[in-house]
């Protein structure tokens, strides 16, 4: 299989939000509707893509990605067939040059993540290993709130949805595994910022 004819699930979730992000102010709402109501994983993926770029130095930014990664998840966990997000959230909005610029840089994430994504160790993304993932997602999104001022931890959770995300997109379990690594690491950063460890 060459380069051009490699799937690239991640990096066709940026190139539609690098369109959805052409203009001057964009509300999340335009983010989630390039990939339609029933698009859970792509739906995903958008805030765990933005809150990992530079955009999650932006106050509050990365509590609003945290809260739609909690909402998307929890409901792939009851496998709603519909995507369903509070208004309060869709409403929220970035700066289009801003986003543009975060989602430029990602390119380099997600290129990276598409080259070596594949099909492998199936099992732990198959039930019951799939629903244990969404749960993981789940309970990443609800810390994210919690850890607002704890420098690189929202982004290291945020990391750790996508590599999930891709790992169900993808069915390539290793990928799993790389985001309970992330996890990890990212549990220890607020314990090592408050010295317990």
């Amino acid at each position: 299989m060459t380069a051009q004819d490699r799937p690239r699930p991640v990096g066709e979730i940026v190139d539609r939000l690098q369109l959805a992000v052409d203009r001057d102010r964009v509300p999340l709402r335009a983010l989630l509707e390039v990939f339609g109501e029933s698009s859970f994983l792509p739906a995903l993926m958008v805030p765990a893509l933005l809150v990992v770029s530079p955009l999650s130095g932006i106050p509050l930014f990365s509590t609003i990605c945290g809260l739609s990664i909690a909402f998307i998840s929890a409901q792939m966990l009851f496998s709603r067939n519909h995507l369903w997000l509070p208004d309060i959230l869709l409403r929220q909005q970035m700066d289009g040059a801003t986003a543009q610029t975060a989602l430029g840089k990602l390119r380099y994430v997600s290129d990276w993540i598409d080259a070596h994504s594949k099909r492998r160790f199936r099992m732990l993304t198959s039930a019951p290993f799939r629903k244990w993932l969404q749960l993981l997602c789940f309970l990443c999104g609800a810390v994210m709130p919690f850890l607002e001022l704890v420098p690189f931890s929202s982004s290291l959770l945020g990391g750790a949805v996508l590599l999930m995300a891709t790992a169900l997109l993808a069915r390539d379990g290793l990928f799993a595994l790389l985001g309970s690594m992330a996890i990890c690491l990212a549990v220890f950063v607020p314990l090592s910022v408050l010295g317990i460890v």
